[in-house]
């Protein structure tokens, strides 16, 4: 066996998950971290509203267009929490399953933040530049003006990237990172509160049944 196919073979395959957005209320939303072979999680309310697209679902495109598997949703993906999910339990759980969850659950989140701190400061930086990028993109009047008043401050924010990061968000790649937006906010916005949007990590596919979805 060649070293290439020996490497191939010893990969792991990247962890997959289902990932929902749900409009609870005109101007709130909620996560929910769908998982094979680990509990499922949610963030209720979830923080960083805007009318145009959940601040999460960003994160999650930028994360995994970057291939940031120790950012947030790559914590998730690998049993974690990312220190602001929590389980999601059904009526029929016993206390003491619900306590040993948790606490499996926690241990392994605070594992993963220490591996990811490096990753989640990426994830921050990469997702405002990739915000400003896609609005002074935009046909918009309104979202063009908006990425003009935030220019300075992305910019001030790239300054501080290293070489590797401005590298690897080129000009190619924020523009796939802006179709990938494009096309998960035309399933956002026509939602009406109680619905949600199911998107795949990695690979941001679309799931129109989520119920039915398959590890």
């Amino acid at each position: 066996m060649n070293n290439r196919k020996a490497q191939r073979l010893s990969q792991k395959p990247e962890p997959t998950m289902v990932v929902m957005f749900r409009r609870v209320g005109q101007r709130r939303y909620a996560v929910e971290a769908r998982r094979g072979g680990f509990p499922d999680l949610e963030m209720n309310p979830a923080p960083g509203y805007d009318q145009l697209i959940p601040h999460d679902l960003m994160h999650m495109v930028v994360e995994a267009q970057l291939g940031l598997s120790r950012a947030v949703f790559g914590q998730l993906a690998s049993g974690g929490d990312a220190g602001t999910f929590h389980p999601v339990f059904r009526n029929n759980e016993k206390t003491r399953e619900i306590a040993r969850v948790r606490t499996h659950v926690k241990d392994r989140g605070k594992k993963l933040l220490r591996e990811g701190r490096d990753d989640c400061a990426q994830s921050e930086r990469a997702t405002y530049i990739c915000w400003q990028y896609w609005l002074a993109h935009a046909q918009s009047t309104d979202r063009k003006a908006t990425s003009q008043s935030i220019a300075q401050q992305a910019k001030e924010v790239r300054d501080v990237a290293s070489a590797r990061e401005s590298g690897a968000l080129n000009r190619g790649k924020l523009d796939e990172i802006c179709e990938h937006l494009d096309e998960l906010i035309s399933h956002w916005s026509k939602l009406k509160v109680g619905q949600s949007l199911a998107v795949r990590w990695p690979d941001l596919a679309v799931v129109t049944d989520p119920e039915d979805f398959s590890f």
